[in-house]
């Protein structure tokens, strides 16, 4: 499984660097204060900001019996009973970029919010070594947890001003495989977009399914974004959930029925990610574009 998520983001870094996790660097991040060690090389220069005008926007902290774990949230002022999004983290954590994807939902109408959900593991913002970040902390993640602080995560912002039965989510790289795996274990949530996430592979205790095998269980339907030029996930991957969700589909599964993918021939892993050079423009625009409107069509 290890040596799966490293080829899967092989691409991701080059850098060296390594730091200790530590809980200052957790709350920073979770802050969305600047972007993760092992997110470098960065070309911040194009990256995204966007205006907190007219946000409510920053850190919160949600009980997860009995755990506190820290989010970044943002929603439109002074506004009530808003749709919920539910963000999703590549494995660099909440850093800027994830918290900035938080304000453009906001901007939207949504109530958009990023747990952290390594943290009980350690700071994913600390690693400067893809290879130790996966080893020491994202691998030490049991799906189960994740799926318990989602639905904590949905719990709070139903409380703080969301609707809980207006959610929808969305993932980037890893967080686009609990994209996909959220989408089959909650039945309140309208939706997902899932950009680039893994939905096979091999399994162990912390992660015993991937989504191909939990097709017949999706209860919201999911728009996947991915790239052609991925050398962590073939096109070969994606036609694979597609006949699994068409297959499902006959059973009568109106969320897998309703699934749709697309495809961006030339984009490589995390087109999406304005901070990178993996960055393509018009990629990410559409996907976009898209993604707001699956939302606004489903949730």
């Amino acid at each position: 499984m290890l040596t799966n998520w490293i080829q899967d983001t092989q691409a991701l870094l080059n850098s060296k660097d390594d730091a200790a996790p530590t809980r200052r660097l957790a709350l920073q991040t979770a802050l969305g204060l600047g972007y993760a060690a092992a997110a470098a090389p960065l070309i911040a220069q194009t990256a995204i900001k966007t205006s907190t005008e007219g946000l409510i926007e920053g850190e919160v902290m949600i009980d997860v019996n009995g755990f506190k774990m820290p989010a970044y949230r943002s929603a439109p002022k002074g506004k009530t009973n808003l749709p919920v999004v539910l963000v999703i983290s590549e494995i660099f954590g909440v850093h800027e970029y994830i918290a900035d994807v938080t304000r453009r939902f906001a901007k939207a109408g949504y109530l958009a919010i990023a747990p952290e959900l390594f943290v009980r593991q350690g700071d994913a913002s600390g690693y400067g070594e893809m290879a130790k970040l996966i080893a020491e902390v994202i691998s030490k993640v049991p799906d189960a947890q994740v799926m318990g602080d989602l639905d904590a995560t949905l719990k709070w912002a139903g409380q703080n001003g969301g609707n809980a039965d207006r959610a929808a989510i969305t993932g980037f790289c890893w967080g686009g495989r609990i994209t996909w795996l959220y989408a089959t274990h909650n039945p309140k949530l309208k939706a997902g977009v899932a950009w680039y996430g893994r939905m096979e592979g091999q399994t162990n205790a912390n992660n015993p399914k991937h989504p191909i095998q939990l097709a017949s269980s999706l209860k919201a339907p999911v728009l996947g974004l991915y790239g052609g030029d991925d050398a962590g996930i073939p096109v070969t991957s994606v036609n694979n959930m597609k006949e699994a969700l068409a297959q499902v589909a006959t059973t009568g599964n109106k969320a897998a029925k309703a699934s749709e993918f697309v495809l961006y021939p030339d984009a490589p892993h995390a087109f999406h990610a304005d901070y990178r050079s993996s960055y393509r423009a018009a990629a990410a625009t559409d996907g976009w574009n898209r993604a707001i409107a699956w939302m606004k069509q489903h949730v």
